[in-house]
């Protein structure tokens, strides 16, 4: 389990093909601090198991079902990507749960500053915005982060400068595709609904629950 508070800007040092397999071979920067082999990490949202670690740097084998469902397939050599090391007993939640079980990926539609502060808006598949919401929490590339508008097919999230300074998310660029990992408790909400009506809650009523929940202020 992760926060999607980010430790680190790491950056991919090796991405080699194995078969069906990703070999990642990953510096890990101020993150690495007291890694072992079999730790999880929060790599740019997805939870991978550290194989081997020798200093900074550490390995990772992204399976073929890791490589359809995320952006890892992408990374190459330089590639920038955000790091968490997983939650220990006694750490402060200062984001919000993250599995770090990539649920799609999304595109960048704009990455830039503007009137009013700096937006980040991505295009992201239909089958999402059920559990996406205005003032609900999404990670985006293991970021944990507040919605603040959501049109689909894209939702749109202000940035800080603190953000933009200690995460990878400066770097995007538009057409660039992230890793989307929607909100737990929206998720098991969603269920719950689904479960209650016998099909899939529409999202009027997945918000209303969220709300009197507490969940969306």
């Amino acid at each position: 389990m992760f926060t999607g508070l980010i430790e680190a800007i790491g950056e991919v040092l090796q991405a080699e093909r194995r078969g069906g397999r990703l070999r990642l071979s990953v510096d890990l920067g101020r993150a690495a601090d007291g890694i072992k082999v079999g730790d999880s990490i929060n790599l740019s949202g997805a939870c991978q198991t550290v194989a081997h670690v020798e200093g900074r740097r550490a390995e990772f084998n992204a399976v073929a079902e890791t490589l359809a469902r995320t952006t890892l397939d992408r990374w190459k050599r330089g590639t920038h990507i955000n790091i968490e090391r997983s939650l220990r007993p006694g750490d402060r939640l200062g984001g919000h749960f993250v599995a770090g079980h990539v649920d799609g990926t999304g595109r960048v539609v704009e990455n830039a500053g503007r009137a009013g502060g700096w937006w980040l808006r991505i295009e992201a598949p239909g089958e999402l915005f059920p559990e996406i919401a205005p003032k609900g929490s999404i990670a985006v590339d293991g970021v944990s982060l507040t919605v603040v508008e959501v049109a689909p097919p894209v939702f749109s999230i202000a940035l800080i400068p603190t953000t933009l300074r200690e995460t990878a998310l400066g770097h995007l660029k538009p057409g660039d595709r992230v890793n989307l990992e929607t909100d737990l408790l929206a998720k098991y909400v969603r269920r719950a609904l689904g479960s209650q009506a016998g099909a899939e809650p529409s999202d009027e009523r997945l918000r209303e629950a969220l709300e009197r929940a507490g969940f969306l202020d």
